[in-house]
């Protein structure tokens, strides 16, 4: 049984197509979500919406902080979630991101981290990725503050 057949949260979904047009008629505002799932554990970087894309590699806590965080910057991208801080198996995630460049050939990537000190780590691991990938892409750095605020943001 593939990763893809077991658990239904688990199961490689594609939203990129889906209509978001009613919603936002109706004063709803819709999701920005282009696809499932986006745990960094649980992603895979040949899936079709990370080819060629721009990615947001985001902590775990920081949709929570922005409150247009999919209007400001999860439209348009394809996205994964880790928190460097409770995620075991970091190393996992150096490969992944990795074969985000390599593979997916993504065109850039954008770490998005709240401005505690433990979420650096986040960025550390993608330049580390980006350090033993054979293609170099830009990576953008933002850091969030605790009530949602930009505190920096640059190219590293």
């Amino acid at each position: 049984m593939s990763a893809f057949e077991g658990c239904p949260g688990s199961r490689m979904q594609d939203f990129r197509e889906k209509d978001k047009e009613s919603k936002e008629e109706s004063g709803k505002r819709g999701s920005q979500l282009r696809q499932w799932p986006i745990q960094l554990h649980l992603v895979s970087p040949e899936a079709p919406y990370y080819q060629k894309a721009d990615v947001l590699l985001s902590a775990d806590c920081v949709a929570y902080t922005i409150g247009d965080f999919h209007k400001d910057y999860l439209k348009g991208k394809s996205i994964a979630i880790a928190c460097p801080k409770l995620d075991e198996g970091q190393d996992v995630y150096v490969e992944k991101i990795k074969s985000f460049i390599d593979d997916a050939k993504i065109n850039t990537l954008t770490v998005l981290t709240m401005q505690v000190p433990c979420c650096a780590g986040l960025v550390a691991i993608a330049q580390q990725a980006l350090q033993s990938a054979k293609k170099k892409i830009p990576i953008k750095s933002i850091v969030v503050s605790l009530q949602g605020d930009v505190l920096s943001e640059e190219w590293v």
